[in-house]
């Protein structure tokens, strides 16, 4: 007999079940056993003069978490939450669990977020924290089928790199065969040389890594980047309505599943950056025009955005010097956009610089030297279309879609300065 989940059985069935036990009730004369499975709980009800004297007498032997195999009997039940229960005919014991459990993921006692990290599978025995990550594997799955339907091409490119899309003190180096290497930050290099090579829709889904030490709600040594880049685009405008389609199309999806969510309309609100400065100006936070926007001035943005009705919204028109060396220029501001999402930056990026000699002369400018990018360089010099891409945070977005209080919560084993184990 094949083994059921929770959500496939029906009454008048034969029946077999594995998983752990929530608990026992010993009434005397009747016990009841509630097994948990990924799907959910299963009543099992053995009355003495019901079933076997060797399983009436496991029942009672069982403890908290101990993994068993359930065979019985599905019949309606009117005491069972789901209108019927098990009675059983075999019951196995296929792992103890030790006593005491390390930790108490019922909720009852709160529990540090540290020693959750560190019993994570143990964690996530808690139904609420597993749908935290049944609802990131909703959003990896709806974001490949939005790009499938639209025609992109996934792609891998190198996570050990030669050289950071950002380059600076963020940079995880090792010792790669007596050459100085890097963790990427971004595919982003390899995704603009995938324009040149005629893949001119592609995606890449994939971890990335930063060496901030930031001790903020927000911020991650390793991290989930997803990453599109198109070629012949007139302008970022291009760029933003792929993806606010993008994250749409994963909102209704989500919306679908029974999430409640607000579907924005699109096209998503654009604000410049000299709007926002003015804005928050207003509110009484004074930014200096050239200055990027920190944490709390974007929440008080978002705060302000959210009485208006918007919670995902653009920001558009940056300053040239505070956006890297491969967004195009457009005088003092740039052609770079974000994208925010309740008061988070989601997504960074914008229309890239394909014009070899203009694309050098800004990496000297912001103290990069074009050698050490050479053979990023060399893929612009045989003829490269007009792009644009972004970078986008999947722990980020799973973040905010949840309203979950720090990004590690939305991190099977999150990696941070103080976090290396398990």
């Amino acid at each position: 007999m094949d083994r059921m989940y929770s959500n496939q059985l029906r009454p008048k069935q034969q029946a077999k079940v594995k998983g752990w036990v929530d608990h026992v009730r010993d009434l005397g004369n009747i016990r009841f056993l509630t097994i948990r499975d990924r799907e959910g709980l299963i009543q099992v009800t053995a009355k003495k003069t019901d079933v076997p004297s060797e399983v009436f007498k496991m029942i009672s032997d069982l403890g908290k978490e101990d993994c068993v195999e359930i065979e019985g009997n599905v019949l309606k039940s009117k005491i069972a939450k789901k209108g019927f229960e098990i009675i059983p005919s075999s019951v196995k014991v296929l792992a103890g669990a030790e006593k005491p459990l390390p930790l108490d993921f019922s909720g009852k006692i709160e529990s540090g977020k540290d020693t959750r990290f560190d019993y994570r599978y143990l964690d996530m025995r808690n139904p609420e924290v597993k749908n935290i990550f049944i609802t990131r594997h909703k959003v990896m799955g709806l974001s490949h089928e939005y790009f499938r339907k639209e025609g992109f091409i996934e792609v891998h490119t190198p996570v050990i790199q030669a050289a950071g899309a950002e380059g600076g003190s963020t940079l995880f180096k090792f010792n790669f065969y007596g050459k100085e290497a890097f963790l990427r930050q971004s595919p982003q290099l390899y995704k603009q040389m995938m324009m040149a090579s005629g893949l001119d829709k592609v995606y890449e889904i994939g971890q990335a890594f930063r060496a901030e030490k930031f001790h903020t709600r927000r911020h991650i040594s390793e991290f989930m980047s997803l990453d599109f880049e198109i070629a012949w685009v007139d302008s970022e405008e291009d760029v933003m309505k792929v993806l606010e389609k993008l994250v749409v199309y994963v909102l209704k999806g989500l919306k679908k599943d029974g999430y409640d969510l607000k579907i924005p309309e699109l096209p998503l609100k654009r604000f410049r950056y000299d709007d926002v400065l003015k804005i928050l100006g207003k509110a009484g936070i004074k930014i200096e025009w050239g200055e990027d926007l920190e944490d709390r001035q974007e929440k008080k943005f978002a705060e302000i955005m959210e009485k208006k009705g918007y919670e995902l919204y653009f920001i558009t028109k940056y300053p040239s010097k505070i956006k890297p060396f491969y967004i195009m220029l457009d005088g003092e501001v740039s052609r770079g956009i974000d994208l925010d999402y309740r008061g988070m930056e989601l997504a960074s990026g914008g229309q890239r610089e394909h014009r070899v000699d203009v694309l050098v002369k800004v990496m000297k400018e912001k103290g990069l030297d074009p050698k050490d990018f050479k053979f990023y360089v060399d893929a612009f010099r045989f003829g490269c279309p007009p792009m644009g891409g972004i970078g986008f945070g999947v722990d980020r977005f799973v973040q905010q879609i949840l309203g979950l209080k720090d990004v590690r919560e939305a991190i099977l084993f999150p990696r941070t300065p103080d976090q290396l184990i398990p």
